[in-house]
């Protein structure tokens, strides 16, 4: 994907330069020409890199850098400043406020552009970090929870199950104690897939058919394709590459992303489509398509925390285990959606790394 620089300045002419040798490079680009356009474009479309002149009309860079520092959504935003030689306390202002970097007018592009992928490098190197940390520490949750909540839970299960067995039907207290089993085998359903999440990391891959594989996984929602009349397109392609993967771990992971778009799937018609093919001659690529729901634009970064989810059954780690199993066989998971129109789950597996 590439990276997005919003440059911000009411110069039209260093805009349209700015604009044309970074989308020459390779990014993409937006542009404002004033503080409060430039507000607008960061909450509506976050960038990963701003440019931000200070002397601008309406709102100046400053007052923009000020209200970005000051918002915990953009408050990590890397910002190049823009100013004038003579500008010296905007310098030491813009640095004050919380500009990352700043650049004096008239600049040269090369070093401009230097800075810009050192800021990034940085910045990229900081998501890393956050990302393994992050996966430490559900590591180190997944150990505590398997530890302090499993055998009382099992305790708290089993009594339970026991004395609703010997209960009569009509014993008013039936209701109370089938709710009790209700929420023990939610969490006991939450126990099992954070060991199951810890299991991601640990595989063993191999050339396996992936086709029969996917076969196989769809196979086990027989019976809810029959109940719910979900209509399966099977669209696979021909002598796929070999691709090693991890059998167990791998099927877990298709069937927790098929099992969400069936979940999605609540009105007629219901259709699910799976699609291989080969994407740019790197990576073989999975598509899997729901006619469900759809994720809003708010969720759908969030997708894959942990315990996050806006089914009314209750949170779970589904995703974050196929998210997980994909990266560690050196792939990429992406999803494309829109609220009210389904959504499309895209797994690309390396082919180099396999041969």
């Amino acid at each position: 994907m590439k990276e997005k620089i919003l440059i911000v300045d009411d110069t039209v002419d260093i805009v349209e330069l700015l604009r044309k040798r970074f989308r020459a490079e390779g990014y993409e680009t937006e542009e404002a020409y004033d503080g409060e356009e430039a507000l607008v474009k960061v909450a509506e479309n976050p960038p990963d890199l701003l440019i931000l002149d200070v002397m601008m009309p309406k709102l100046d860079g400053i007052s923009v850098c000020r209200q970005l520092r000051n918002d915990p959504a953009t408050r990590h935003l890397p910002i190049l400043m823009l100013t004038a030689k003579s500008e010296v306390a905007d310098k030491v202002e813009g640095l004050d406020t919380g500009a990352d970097d700043y650049i004096t007018k008239p600049f040269d592009y090369k070093e401009l552009a230097a800075r810009v992928r050192s800021l990034l490098n940085k910045k990229n190197a900081s998501v890393e970090m956050a990302k393994k940390e992050k996966s430490e520490a559900l590591d180190q949750m997944v150990d505590e929870v398997s530890h302090e909540v499993r055998n009382p839970l099992v305790a708290i299960g089993g009594f339970a199950r026991r004395v609703v067995k010997n209960m009569a039907d009509d014993d008013p207290n039936r209701p109370a104690m089938e709710i009790i089993l209700q929420n023990v085998a939610t969490l006991e359903r939450m126990v099992t897939e954070l060991l199951q999440l810890k299991g991601a990391s640990l595989a063993f891959q191999q050339p396996l058919d992936l086709h029969q594989l996917i076969k196989e996984t769809i196979a086990l929602f027989t019976e809810k394709i029959h109940t719910h009349e979900v209509m399966i397109n099977l669209d696979l392609m021909e002598n796929p590459p070999p691709i090693a993967v991890d059998r167990e771990n791998f099927s877990r992971a298709l069937f927790n992303i098929i099992e969400n778009g069936m979940e999605a799937m609540t009105e007629p018609p219901q259709h699910l489509t799976v699609k291989t093919r080969v994407s740019n001659n790197d990576f073989l690529e999975i598509r899997i398509t729901d006619s469900g729901c759809g994720i809003s634009h708010e969720k759908i970064k969030s997708i894959y925390d942990p315990f996050f989810t806006s089914k009314t059954h209750g949170p779970g780690l589904g995703l974050t285990f196929a998210l997980r199993t994909v990266q560690n066989h050196n792939g990429m998971i992406a999803v494309e959606s829109k609220k009210g129109q389904g959504s499309t789950f895209i797994i690309r597996l390396p082919i180099r790394s396999h041969r």
